[in-house]
């Protein structure tokens, strides 16, 4: 039996990478009178679906998915939430 998991998969730069976008956007906070707003990072939010025999295999193929393709590795770093979302029938049906 096979199950479908939803991912939810967020992307960040290492703490120790420059992030030009999260100061140009502290800038224009700054500029619209927050002055409050100590420091800004910019990061990547992914949804997808995916099917895998268990919560392990979906997990595994997660990891991949991210380290090769989503996030790099050298200066981003990258969590994952995921859900089961339903089960689906391996058998062919009539």
């Amino acid at each position: 039996m096979t199950r479908k998991y939803q991912a939810r998969i967020y992307v960040t730069l290492r703490p120790s990478v420059l992030d030009p976008a999260g100061t140009a956007v502290q800038s224009g906070l700054l500029h619209m009178g927050y002055d409050n707003v100590e420091q800004v990072r910019i990061g990547k939010y992914v949804e997808l679906t995916l099917t895998a025999a268990d919560e392990t295999a979906a997990r595994q193929q997660l990891d991949r998915v991210c380290d090769q393709l989503l996030a790099n590795p050298v200066i981003e770093n990258y969590r994952f939430e995921l859900t089961e979302s339903a089960t689906l029938n391996s058998g062919v049906t009539a």
